[in-house]
């Protein structure tokens, strides 16, 4: 199969996210299925924080198993500054865009008006978590991408298109949990929202199999995979917090179950083909 070949099976794998998104466009959702929505939400994302943080750590053991502690100090340095960047730093951007938006509040007079209509327009709370949910998903399938194109450049040309089809089921079930916060609070994203939310988390996987294709490199994999699970953890933090809000436990606890499960199910898959 020719490197144009697999690099298109890899566009395919990742665009397969647009499954989920219109989901998002539910109409007006009852209270519970909101509460419901929310919790697959974070079932899904607390397996893809286990699922890419073990695929972090892989290269660390291997070399831990092998006492080659050169290599264990530079991959649990990476995942550890990975990690840092993708979770304190999306803590830091919140409170920068709560500073914004609060002294835009004070703001009074003849002249508040004027600077709210020249100023930018900030996004909701929900849609930040969108946003944030696909740039997370975005580094993972970046990640994905890379073992795709590394399969192909050592001849594994079989366990690379079993790649794709998993990763093209698994990241099915992650463009709905990008837009479970908007469905969470009744918020109807475009068509054109769908269409930038599904290009910034599926995407990369496309660019990550042209760039595995050509680099083999585990410690831009390991990066990748941290800055993936920090920014994700995050998202799963704030998460938690709306589900709380909504007083719905039982109903909270057996969604989180069924997303938990969901991801496990696809992933079978990809661990299917790596057998």
């Amino acid at each position: 199969m020719s490197s144009a070949n697999i690099t298109l099976l890899g566009a395919i794998a990742g665009f397969t996210i647009y499954l989920g998104l219109p989901l998002g466009r539910l109409r007006t959702p009852t209270p519970r299925l909101r509460a419901g929505l929310n919790a697959v939400a974070i079932g899904i994302l607390v397996f893809l924080v286990w699922d890419v943080l073990t695929h972090a750590w892989e290269p660390t053991d291997e070399a831990l198993s092998k006492h080659d502690w050169a290599t264990v100090a530079s991959g649990a340095a990476t995942l550890a500054v990975g990690l840092a960047t993708g979770l304190a730093g999306l803590v830091h951007y919140d409170a920068w865009i709560a500073r914004r938006r609060a002294a835009g509040s004070r703001q009074s007079g003849p002249g508040a008006a004027v600077s709210a209509e020249l100023a930018p327009r900030t996004r909701s709370q929900a849609a930040s978590l969108a946003l944030m949910i696909a740039t997370g998903i975005g580094l993972h399938n970046f990640a994905e991408g890379l073992a795709i194109g590394n399969s192909a450049a050592q001849g594994e040309l079989s366990l690379a298109v079993l790649l794709i089809i998993g990763f093209g089921l698994h990241n099915a079930t992650e463009g709905f949990g990008i837009v479970a916060p908007l469905a969470a609070e009744g918020e109807r994203p475009s068509w054109s929202s769908l269409l930038l939310l599904g290009l910034i988390g599926g995407g990369p996987t496309f660019l990550g199999t042209l760039v595995g294709q050509h680099l083999v490199n585990d410690t831009l994999s390991i990066a990748f995979l941290g800055l993936a699970a920090g920014s994700i953890l995050y998202v799963v933090i704030e998460l938690l917090a709306v589900a709380r809000r909504t007083g719905l436990k039982t109903l909270t606890t057996w969604c989180v179950l069924l997303g938990l499960l969901l991801g496990f199910a696809t992933d079978a898959v990809v661990t299917a083909a790596g057998a």
